[in-house]
């Protein structure tokens, strides 16, 4: 498969290929990733492409949002109806996986997130914190998917699991959106056998690994943005988590220093510490 990586640097936007040919690209990012046949336009580019390193990337995010889908997985299913049975709230997570209509949650914007070599951040108020790796998808302003990226949905599990009605508290705070390491546009859309592979460091060792691939996602993609975009649009386009299979056992939980390294190729690896 043909893909192309875009990346937000400090120095602008960077393009590269599967070949390694790297060439820079003028106006900004908002712009330039909502162009229509992204993929042909990235590739014009890159024909005067160099031989090059891209520059220390950004979290590859402007004006664009970042919205969240729940329980797409039976493991998120199985986690979620655990986390909140003493609540009663598991018969929830039992009927959202079986009904029609998905859960989507809006998880955050620019200033929530962190791109790969930052600091996500776990809550204060909260004993039980996980990473959840997850496939993004770009939408663009016109409604089409467009790209893929990599997030990080930090979640604290024992406020989600108290009461369903605590999730924005759960999900969504300061750096606790994890994006990156660019975006990722190809010419036709990533193969079911795609991997997601998680592993999670602790003074350098392997405290977690799990990995899951998206085949198991038991709602499609053009499901997913055709209700996210039903009744909303997006000028700068959005991005949307698609929700995770890999979900660290209890009593797991994050630590200040941990490494959480999320890799899904062709897109690359999502590395971030714990502040």
């Amino acid at each position: 498969m043909n893909s192309i990586k875009i990346y937000l640097t400090a120095s602008g936007i960077q393009l590269q290929n599967q070949q390694g040919l790297v060439c820079s690209v003028p106006g900004n990012w908002d712009d330039f990733i909502n162009q229509k046949n992204l993929f042909e336009v990235c590739s014009m580019h890159l024909l005067n492409g160099l031989q090059a390193k891209i520059d220390n990337p950004l979290c590859p995010i402007d004006s664009q949002e970042i919205w969240a889908a729940g329980v797409t997985y039976l493991r998120s299913k199985v986690a979620r109806m655990e986390e909140s049975k003493e609540s009663g709230g598991d018969t929830f997570y039992d009927k959202v996986y079986d009904a029609e209509r998905p859960e989507i949650f809006y998880k955050g914007n620019r200033l929530r997130s962190v791109g790969t070599g930052g600091k996500v951040r776990i809550r204060k108020d909260s004993m039980w914190n996980v990473p959840e790796p997850e496939l993004t998808l770009f939408v663009n302003k016109q409604g089409e998917l467009a790209g893929y990226s990599i997030g990080n949905d930090m979640s604290s599990r024992d406020i989600e699991g108290e009461n369903p009605l605590y999730l924005p508290q759960a999900k969504v705070y300061d750096a606790a959106a994890g994006l990156g390491p660019c975006l990722l546009v190809s010419e036709k859309p990533l193969a079911p056998s795609t991997v997601i592979s998680m592993e999670i460091f602790r003074h350098d060792e392997s405290v977690f690994h799990g990995d899951t691939e998206i085949s198991q996602m038991k709602r499609s993609h053009a499901e997913l943005v055709d209700y996210l975009t039903r009744e909303m649009s997006f000028p700068a386009g959005v991005y949307l988590m698609t929700g995770t299979c890999i979900v660290p056992d209890p009593p797991f939980t994050l630590q200040s220093g941990d490494s959480i390294h999320i890799t899904i190729e062709p897109i690359g690896t999502l590395i971030q510490t714990v502040a």
